[in-house]
C-alpha cells in the first residue's frame, strides 16, 4: 500500500523537559492517533523523517513502524519551529484497511497551455481537493494535462480524472486551471485626443494682462 517506510521507537515520556531533550538529541516526538481515539506516543529520527518524507503530501500513505508493531498513517500535521527550521511534533492519523476515508489531495499541471504560447497567463485558482475513497484508492495526487489549454477556457474540478473508486467532495465548479489574457496598457491617444479641444481653447483666450487688440479701422 505505501513505497515510504518510517521507523520510530516506542515513547513514554510526555513532559515539557524530557520532550525538549529528546529534541535536543536529534529526535521528533510524534503521536500516532485514530478514529476510535486510541494515541500512541513515539519518537522519530530527525534525519530519518526529513529524508523519508521527501515528495510525501496529506494524501500519500506511509508505513511507521513501531518495534514489532506496524501503522499504515497519513501525516496530518508537522509543527515547524520556524526560527531553527526544525519539525518540533508530528501527528499521524493512522487509516484500516475497508474503511473510507478522506484526505485532500494535490494538484499538479502538467505541459505548456496553447493559450500560454499565444501570450496568455496561465492560472491555477485550486492547489488540491477532497476526496473521499478506500486507503488502497488514495491517490497521491491528481496530474492535470493543460497543454490543449487555450485562452479564456478554463478546467474545472468535475474534469479530474479519476478512478471510480475515488470521490471528489470538493465542488466540481471550481476552477483548477484556466489560460487569460493580460489587459492591454490603454492607449494614451484617446487622452492626447481629450486634451486637444482645450489646448486649443487655451491657445486662442487672451494672456491675462495681456491688452485688447486694437480694433480694425
Amino acid at each position: 500500500m505505501s513505497q515510504h517506510v518510517l521507523t520510530a521507537g516506542a515513547r513514554t515520556v510526555t513532559n515539557k523537559g524530557a520532550v525538549n531533550a529528546l529534541r535536543r538529541e536529534g529526535k521528533i516526538p510524534a503521536v500516532i492517533y485514530n478514529r476510535h481515539g486510541k494515541t500512541t506516543t513515539v519518537t522519530l529520527d530527525a534525519t530519518e523523517f526529513k529524508k523519508g518524507t521527501v515528495g510525501v503530501t496529506e494524501s500519500t500513505i506511509v508505513e511507521l513502524k513501531v518495534g514489532a508493531d506496524t501503522y499504515q498513517c497519513l501525516i496530518k500535521d508537522r509543527q515547524l519551529d520556524w526560527l531553527r527550521n526544525t519539525i518540533v511534533h508530528v501527528d499521524f492519523f493512522e487509516v484500516e484497511a475497508g474503511v473510507a476515508m478522506r484526505a485532500k489531495v494535490s494538484i499538479h499541471l502538467v505541459g505548456i497551455p496553447v493559450g500560454v504560447r499565444e501570450g496568455g497567463i496561465l492560472e491555477n485558482p485550486v492547489h488540491e481537493v477532497e476526496v473521499e475513497c478506500f486507503p488502497k484508492d488514495m491517490p497521491p495526487k491528481f496530474d492535470i494535462d493543460v497543454s490543449e489549454l487555450h485562452a479564456n477556457h478554463s478546467i474545472h474540478v468535475r474534469d479530474i480524472k479519476r478512478s471510480d473508486a475515488v470521490r471528489i467532495l470538493s465542488s466540481g465548479d471550481q476552477v483548477v486551471a484556466l489560460v487569460k489574457f493580460a489587459k492591454a496598457e490603454a492607449e494614451p491617444v484617446a487622452e492626447e485626443a481629450a486634451a486637444a479641444p482645450d489646448a486649443a481653447a487655451a491657445a486662442a483666450a487672451p494672456a491675462a494682462g495681456a491688452a485688447p487688440a486694437a480694433p480694425a479701422k
